[in-house]
């Protein structure tokens, strides 16, 4: 996957580039011409008038330019082929720092696709989803993503309406489902708050949107399992405390699916828990010693019945897991530090390595659309599997990249590094 920069070899030239981004950053309504940009630059980046004028001969022509002008203009058009500089239309020359969501997030064009960052077993991506996803080619095995809920309320990433979400979330997974491989599974952690307007009854999207995908990509519903949140916060406030008509909230549901369920790659011994002390002391006894039966039959224990030393026992399809983690609590760390908006909705830690575990082997490939704060790809990453994920907003990669800089073959775009602030 190429990145949208030149891709020319870069001129020998000076690192400039967290320079001519702090002069957009700190002019007014981020607008700059030309000529003012190359006083501010030269002038933050300290340097003399000797350099600032210094010429050498350049291209096979060995006409003389300016390095110093050379070095800035490369560095802008960067900037705009990252999206992130768009054209005054009133006035000629004239460049300013755009931002395409209220709350003045940088959100990737269409077509933009920047490595922001990758260590050797993944990269993460400054783009759309199709955009990245469009042009992979290798097997993805396990898709674990979290989409944008279709919220009254956006979050600052924004989200889409309700009536849109279907559509919007089968666009976004199409490419993905063709490089999904046989028996692979995509898993959807989706809202349970999404309610009809006005009402305290909830919405159908979550029913809508697994209907569309097993009709239009031939999908199989394998399991809904439930994330039950101990330390969520009271909601919804309108209906369980204000009107006291509803109760208060507690989980979300994360739907997995399959393109082939009778080659369906999960495997529930990766996932084995502890048995209890009370089951150990069952095995130690040499199983049951009575005979029983329960619900007309369909249950039976005979004598006999579990006296089999086993590896552990098998989940249950609800994850008890709280939203504050360790991972999580870095994560904000590092984004404050930064001076980075932290994400408004991050999952712990635990809830992707438990399906990563389930799903696929060391060295498979594990993907994440909506990125968000690269929680799925520090899962894959610490379980040894291959990862590749996507995101438009270009704060919250930066915000991910310290968490991986321990890892094997780490490396930051010097566009990302230097984000938001100058050097």
């Amino acid at each position: 996957m190429s990145d949208q920069r030149h891709d020319n070899v870069r001129p020998a030239q000076p690192d400039l580039f967290a320079h001519v981004l702090g002069a957009y950053a700190t002019a007014p309504e981020g607008e700059l011409d030309n000529r003012t940009l190359y006083e501010r630059v030269a002038d933050s980046a300290g340097m003399s008038s000797e350099e600032r004028n210094r010429r050498a001969p350049v291209g096979a022509s060995g006409k003389p330019y300016g390095l110093f002008a050379r070095a800035v203009r490369w560095h802008q058009q960067t900037l705009k082929h990252m999206g992130c500089l768009q054209r005054v239309a009133s006035a000629r020359g004239v460049w300013h720092l755009g931002t395409t969501t209220k709350s003045k997030l940088f959100e990737a064009r269409p077509g933009v696709r920047l490595v922001a960052f990758s260590t050797n077993l993944g990269v993460a991506l400054w783009g759309g989803c199709r955009d990245v996803f469009a042009t992979c080619q290798d097997e993805i095995v396990a898709c674990i993503t979290s989409p944008p809920y279709p919220l009254a309320r956006p979050r600052a990433y924004g989200n889409v309406d309700e009536g849109e979400f279907t559509d919007f979330i089968c666009r976004a997974l199409e490419p993905i489902i063709r490089r999904l491989a046989r028996g692979g599974s995509l898993c959807l952690n989706l809202g349970n708050d999404i309610f009809l307007a006005g009402v305290p009854a909830r919405s159908l999207y979550r029913e809508r949107l697994v209907l569309a995908l097993t009709e239009r990509f031939s999908l199989f519903k394998l399991d809904d399992m439930v994330w039950f949140n101990p330390s969520r916060a009271p909601s919804p406030v309108q209906w369980a405390s204000k009107q006291r008509v509803q109760l208060n909230a507690s989980y979300e549901i994360i739907t997995w699916l399959t393109n082939d369920p009778a080659r369906v790659r999960s495997d529930n011994r990766r996932v084995l828990l502890p048995h209890t002390e009370r089951h150990l002391k069952l095995i130690a006894a040499g199983g049951e010693h009575r005979r029983a039966e329960y619900a007309d039959g369909a249950h039976t224990v005979r004598a006999g019945s579990f006296a089999a030393a086993t590896q552990g026992r098998i989940p249950r399809n609800v994850l008890t897991v709280g939203h504050r983690c360790a991972d999580t609590n870095q994560y904000r760390r590092d984004a404050q530090a930064l001076g980075l908006p932290v994400h408004g909705a991050m999952m712990p830690i635990a809830i992707p390595e438990f399906l990563i575990r389930f799903l696929s082997e060391p060295g498979e490939l594990i993907i994440d659309p909506f990125g968000g704060t690269c929680t799925t790809a520090r899962a894959a990453e610490k379980l040894g599997r291959r990862w590749l994920v996507s995101e438009i907003m270009l704060e919250y990669l930066r915000g991910a990249a310290p968490r991986f800089s321990g890892c094997d073959g780490f490396s930051l775009d010097p566009c990302i590094r230097h984000w938001p602030h100058a050097a």
